[in-house]
């Protein structure tokens, strides 16, 4: 260890917990509270950054490759740090929460990676953070199972074979851990919570293993943001004494202004970088966030009409795979979010012809591999990928040379042939109210109409319900967008909701209070930049 460790972090407004001093140790908190020290100020500034750059959009209703960083974009020279032997093979990765079943579940699913998701397949509540902290100490220690006490089955991790290597996924930038805070009362954010209390604790038995520290990058906007995680990697390495490039990071390019910048992204961490992940919702929920003023050009229709074969949609991979290649870097693909049914056959049949079709444009375009939500999945990915790369643990010698991306080609949303209906706006509602109530209870990962669903649903959800009233859209049946339109909708789902469960569970969850809130979020005159700001004041635990 390095110089003298601060001051623990004080742990404030939460209940103890079983085994917390396993990850609550003195020595833990120490180091997050130097990560809070040393970077959180560099935070704060990208933060306002961010707010400065969104104000230049709603100016210009326009975007483009830096200017600044050309010559990096023109330097064939550098690439990535090579892959190393747990990562060269990605061809299949599943995502998921880090609760007890879901990880015994991922990983032994057959997936080459599990992305353990502290993110939006997470709900934050001080219980799920730690726990979660706890399940992966556990997990590779291999001491961890799981009884189910409704069905009364039992999970366990293979005792023999290949377990799934472990990508971990920390909170964004933009969210802060309320329940740990410094002597100055300032709230530690909750990314280098996360990322801290994983790599103090993992980081050499992680490397023991051959198989990490790993980590995916949500929600970053910028290279800049890509910097500071790339210095948070270097004075981590220092601090634990593990070797330089130890840590290998994958950054998901999820948000429009980060597109533009996926060469100077890799750059600003090549020696950590290991690739790039296209993550549909969230993307398409920074485009209507970012042009929100940008009138009938900008308005998306239904979500669901809105496939990775739009062309905007398409600029976006071939240049994310072209992007990767020509660096040495994995390009990982989308999610296949379908949770096949027990009860219906046909239901499965069509969604999982679907789910092929995606993983087979995705392989044939040059990815390295994709992301699916359910293990039932895992097998339909993996024949996809397997048909294309045979032996080869990836296709990165596919430079895609061919592929030609213009600054406009990935905001040409008015290419798209589809307009909203009245049917994405109630299916938006719908989501949106049943997703919130589920993460208000702690619940991050959701089954809502066949399909698993994380805090990107909502946020596309409300988004669009802002987005074409302020728009003023005018749906097919002849109504128009209109908040009025909205309430009634949406009062129409609570009643559906109570008649479905009946009286006593709709009054036991937090169904009112979903309601609200996602009203509040697609209605208010301000468009709030992200909902879990506000829903996680509401948070319980």
């Amino acid at each position: 260890m390095s110089a003298p460790a601060p001051s623990p972090l004080a742990i404030v407004a939460a209940d103890p917990l079983p085994r917390q001093e396993e990850v609550l140790s003195d020595a833990a908190l120490a180091f997050v509270a130097e990560l809070h020290r040393r970077f959180t100020p560099r935070r704060d500034k990208l933060l306002a950054r961010r707010a400065e750059r969104r104000a230049e959009i709603a100016r210009t209703c326009a975007l483009d490759f830096p200017r600044e960083t050309a010559a990096i974009r023109a330097d064939d020279s550098w690439r990535v740090a090579p892959a190393p032997k747990a990562l060269e093979d990605r061809r299949v990765e599943i995502t998921g929460p880090a609760d007890r079943r879901m990880t015994v579940n991922a990983l032994n699913s057959g997936a080459r990676v599990w992305l353990a998701d502290f993110e939006d397949a997470s709900a934050p509540t001080w219980a799920n953070v730690v726990t979660g902290q706890l399940n992966m100490i556990d997990a590779f220690r291999r001491r961890i199972d799981f009884a189910d006490e409704r069905t009364g089955k039992s999970y366990a991790l293979k005792p023999d074979g290949e377990l799934a290597t472990v990508v971990m996924r920390p909170r964004g930038w933009h969210l802060s851990e309320r329940h740990l805070r410094a002597a100055d009362g300032s709230a530690v954010p909750g990314a280098l919570a996360d990322f801290g209390l994983y790599f103090f604790h993992n980081a050499q038995r992680l490397i023991d293993l051959g198989k990490g520290p790993y980590f995916y990058l949500p929600k970053t906007e910028s290279y800049h943001e890509a910097r500071l995680w790339n210095d948070v990697f270097l004075f981590a390495q220092e601090y634990i004494g593990i070797p330089r490039g130890t840590i290998r990071a994958t950054v998901l390019i999820e948000t429009i202004t980060a597109a533009y910048e996926m060469e100077e992204i890799l750059y600003e961490l090549r020696e950590h970088a290991s690739g790039l992940n296209a993550g549909r919702w969230d993307y398409l929920f920074s485009i209507v966030k970012n042009f929100r003023d940008g009138g009938e050009r900008f308005v998306l229709p239904d979500r669901n009409a809105v496939t990775m074969t739009a062309p905007f949609m398409r600029a976006y991979t071939e240049l994310l795979v072209r992007t990767c290649h020509k660096r040495g870097a994995h390009a990982i693909g989308g999610m296949a979010a379908f949770i096949p049914s027990r009860r219906d056959p046909e239901v499965n049949r069509v969604a999982f012809e679907k789910v092929r079709a995606d993983k087979d444009r995705e392989a044939a375009d040059g990815f390295d591999g994709s992301w699916v939500a359910h293990p039932d999945l895992v097998p339909v990915a993996m024949a996809s990928f397997d048909a294309i790369l045979g032996e080869r643990p990836h296709q990165k010698d596919r430079l895609r040379e061919d592929v030609e991306v213009a600054a406009g080609d990935l905001i040409a949303v008015d290419s798209l042939d589809a307009a909203p209906t009245y049917g994405g706006l109630r299916n938006a509602v719908q989501v949106g109210v049943r997703y919130i109530e589920a993460w208000l209870r702690g619940v991050g990962a959701v089954a809502i109409f066949d399909l698993m669903e994380d805090a990107a649903t909502a946020e596309i959800s409300r988004s669009q319900i802002w987005q074409w009233i302020n728009a003023g859209v005018v749906f097919e049946n002849g109504e128009r967008a209109t908040a009025e339109l909205v309430r009634r909708v949406a009062a129409d789902e609570l009643d559906a909701v109570r008649a479905e469960l009946g009286d006593a569970a709709f009054a036991a969850g937090s169904w009112r209070e979903a309601h609200d809130l996602l009203l509040k979020v697609a209605l208010d005159e301000t468009y709030e930049d992200f909902l879990t700001l506000s829903a996680y004041e509401r948070l319980t635990g």
